[in-house]
């Protein structure tokens, strides 16, 4: 196993604490020297907050572990494929690279390109996509079957 699809499948835990939790499935982690310094998952039910996606609860929980805003030496492993906002606060937080599962095709922030992140944010996709999207697609149809 690769560096980034092990780290992926510590997000996929995440995206797992999540889903137990009846939030949409996404999880994230932060790694930086190759340790991992924030793990997140969406937060937006439990907190009433639209904004508290993965992504931004782990992008406070890195600044506070380094002690400062600046993300530039680290990567983010987040399962989807981060949302405008999320990656506009990547481009805050200057963070050196982003790594996803899943694309979102509705909402991803790929669909008006990757100038809304820092000009130095690397960025690769597809890491474990099977898995990142089997638990969004899980998750989905469950709702669904509930509704009926």
């Amino acid at each position: 196993m690769n560096e980034d699809e092990r780290y992926m499948r510590e997000a996929l835990k995440e995206a797992e604490k999540a889903m137990a939790k009846d939030e949409v499935p996404v999880g994230a982690v932060i790694e930086c020297g190759g340790i991992i310094i924030a793990r997140a998952h969406n937060l937006t039910e439990q907190l009433t907050d639209v904004t508290a996606h993965a992504e931004m609860q782990a992008y406070t929980s890195a600044s506070h572990h380094l002690g400062g805003k600046y993300l530039n030496e680290c990567t983010l492993y987040v399962t989807l494929e981060p949302c405008n906002m999320c990656a506009g606060a990547a481009y805050w937080t200057q963070t050196g690279r982003i790594v996803y599962g899943a694309r979102d095709p509705k909402r991803g922030f790929m669909l008006t390109g990757s100038h809304i992140l820092h000009p130095r944010t690397k960025v690769s996709s597809g890491i474990l996509e099977k898995e990142c999207s089997a638990i969004l697609k899980t998750y989905f149809e469950g709702k669904r079957k509930n509704r009926s």
